[in-house]
């Protein structure tokens, strides 16, 4: 079995004294592999996401990235060589496409040469012509191309992780299922280790290798879809399986 490239410890948080977020969380992200953390609103997943790169701190416990505390680390050095996707794509609305996903490397120091290969490989990665959408800013892109953006931008330096918050969380029906059709193809291409955020039982039973289930802070279950499909652990992941649309994964 590849290391684990994240792992949680006893970790619990509260943002207000009596409120706890997560309560004493452990797990293991495998290096390589895609982990859909899947709840309701409030059970703490988005906060157990933002503490791989730093942008939230446990209250007690350990978050480690390749067996090193996030604690040490230096939080701009780690937010540059981790990938990160919000729901609402969070891109600088003054700045072009390739500005935009040429961020990072250009933090890093990339000759502009360098750079402008980089945003022309990924804009064809995702799906997007760069001689087309290069030079358009975020305004004149739709919801889909936005996130398409996004998540070339996330990979722009090439991170090892990629975490992603919802990322399809505010699409369209339609496109919200044509990015995960991608999404699955780039995933079986990139090989990354990815942590995704999301409060759709299909879309996790669909894209995870292995879906961590999460109820007020506590962590319920932690398996692959299969796993979960068969061996639910809890009644509230009985009922969640039941709002599935598409039936089970083949």
């Amino acid at each position: 079995m590849n290391p684990s490239a994240l792992s949680v410890r006893d970790v619990s948080k509260e943002f207000s004294p009596g409120v706890r977020v997560l309560d004493r969380v452990d797990l293991d992200v495998v290096q390589g592999e895609t982990l859909v953390l899947i709840g309701e609103s409030g059970s703490g997943k988005t906060t157990l996401l933002r503490m791989f790169n730093g942008l939230t701190h446990p209250g007690s416990g350990e978050v480690r990235i390749h067996g090193e505390p996030v604690r040490v680390k230096d939080p701009i050095a780690l937010r540059r060589h981790i990938g990160y996707v919000q729901q609402d794509a969070g891109l600088l609305p003054h700045w072009t496409v390739e500005e935009n996903i040429g961020l990072v490397p250009l933090l890093l120091g990339w000759e502009p040469k360098r750079r402008t290969s980089r945003v022309h490989a990924l804009l064809d990665l995702v799906h997007l012509d760069p001689h087309q959408f290069r030079t358009r800013y975020p305004i004149e892109l739709s919801g889909g191309q936005r996130q398409r953006v996004a998540f070339a931008r996330a990979l722009a330096a090439d991170p090892g992780i990629v975490l992603l918050d919802e990322p399809f969380g505010a699409l369209d029906a339609i496109t919200r299922h044509e990015l995960q059709r991608q999404f699955l193809g780039l995933k079986q291409h990139l090989k990354k280790t990815m942590v995704m955020v999301t409060h759709d039982i299909d879309e996790a039973l669909q894209l995870g290798d292995r879906i961590a289930v999460l109820k007020e802070g506590r962590l319920l279950q932690i398996g692959t879809p299969a796993d979960l499909l068969n061996d639910p652990a809890h009644d509230y992941i009985i009922q969640l399986l039941r709002h599935r649309s598409h039936g089970d994964r083949s």
